[in-house]
């Protein structure tokens, strides 16, 4: 900003000569992009980014595997994506033809914070699968629980 400002407003203060002198001014600001690559550089391993639950694009990723093809798998998917989207939470449903190798990579390479995988096996067996983003460790969790359990994670 040089001396624009402090000119038009008097800014001045007692140089080492003992003599009043215009202040030289500047600014500084922190956009969002910046605030992204420092939450980046802070929070990221060796499959991607870790994004705080604050500032993630989207807290919950639902991967259903076999989506286009199972029945049962896209009602399920389909039914906890609107209890979630419907319960305030910020959702993504990976309905794409992937292979759910891919739809893991992808989904930690984006940061979302908690998956939750559906597929025939976990079908028959009433359940869906859990696994944070900061860690390794995969729970079972009853259908009927899913949404309750997922808001336990946020409060």
């Amino acid at each position: 900003l040089g001396t624009k400002y402090s000119e038009a407003m008097k800014a001045n203060v007692i140089g080492e000569s003992g003599k009043a002198v215009t202040t030289t001014m500047g600014c500084y600001g922190i956009g969002v992009t910046r605030v992204i690559a420092a939450a980046i550089e802070q929070n990221y391993d060796d499959r991607g980014i870790i994004f705080p639950e604050s500032i993630a694009p989207f807290q919950l990723v639902i991967v259903p595997i076999n989506y286009n093809k199972s029945t049962r798998v896209k009602a399920l998917a389909d039914d906890l994506y609107q209890q979630c989207s419907e319960a305030g939470i910020e959702v993504l449903l990976d309905d794409r033809k992937e292979r759910a190798g891919i739809m893991f990579a992808d989904s930690e390479l984006l940061g979302i914070p908690h998956r939750m995988v559906l597929s025939d096996t976990h079908a028959d067996n009433g359940n869906v699968e859990y696994k944070a983003r900061n860690n390794a460790d995969k729970i079972e969790v009853k259908f009927e629980e899913a949404l309750s359990f997922i808001q336990s994670k946020f409060s």
